[in-house]
């Protein structure tokens, strides 16, 4: 794995209390990045994540919690983490939801609630909008970069259902676009991850996931390590990559 160096830079990674949000948040601070990590209010899991980082490495680590589906606490959680950290180089925008708790397959789309949709187009497509806008002026300042979490359900994969692969869709288009109107100061790209072991709320069954493992070319769902190496990549490895979405699935989709 290339490692970096990240000492004197400063990071926000939204839903960072477990899977690929953590897995990021743990090499940025492993490689000397001062790190922020958002998590809903209440989430026990968010201080969990902060003490033991905290306990594992020596660059700063601070809890900025929030929920990007609330204006004002996106605003307050992006703020919060500048100040306290002194500076912002880099914005992963992770977090995210299904809205369900089962997949729901295109043939069901009765079964696409407006309640489904208000909650993941708040917190997937307005939720990364508004950490971006609040995180601009940090990012042109530092030259900064910023990466946002899609899927190949945003591209060609039915996903949990139509309305999470519809706001992941626009996380690719929002990309391209944030990345024309930060550009020259700011690179932003995404990241579209396949089939991931963690700790997400779809329960998917044995027969989805096995079937997920058999149709990557590389024979395994990926790990939110996995993601972790290529979104860091993005933010300090890549300097002539801006507008692109990577998609990191072991082949699942070719």
């Amino acid at each position: 794995m290339i490692t970096y160096d990240f000492r004197g830079k400063a990071a926000l990674v939204t839903g960072a209390a477990s899977g690929i949000g953590l897995a990021t948040a743990t090499l940025l601070a492993q490689s000397g990045c001062a790190v922020a990590i958002n998590h809903l209010v209440g989430d026990a899991r968010g201080a969990e994540a902060v003490a033991a980082l905290r306990g594992r490495t020596q660059a700063p680590v601070i809890a900025s919690p929030g929920s990007v589906a609330d204006p004002a606490e996106a605003a307050s959680m992006v703020a919060k983490a500048a100040a306290e950290l002194g500076r912002l180089d880099y914005l992963v925008n992770n977090a995210g939801t299904p809205g369900t708790g089962a997949a729901i397959p295109p043939t069901d789309y009765d079964r696409i609630t407006e309640e489904l949709w208000d909650a993941v187009v708040e917190v997937n497509l307005k939720g990364v909008f508004r950490c971006a806008r609040a995180a601009a002026p940090h990012l042109k300042a530092s030259g900064g970069a910023m990466v946002n979490i899609a899927s190949i359900a945003g591209i060609n994969s039915a996903g949990s259902s139509m309305a999470y692969g519809a706001t992941k869709a626009g996380v690719i288009s929002l990309t391209k676009n944030l990345a024309r109107g930060l550009a020259p100061e700011v690179r932003v790209n995404a990241v579209a991850p396949g089939a991931v072991d963690s700790s997400w709320a779809i329960a998917w069954t044995e027969e989805q996931r096995r079937s997920s493992i058999e149709g990557a070319l590389l024979k395994r769902r990926c790990t939110p390590e996995d993601l972790a190496e290529v979104i860091v990549f993005l933010l300090a490895g890549a300097g002539m990559v801006t507008g692109q979405t990577i998609v990191v699935d072991g082949g699942l989709t070719v």
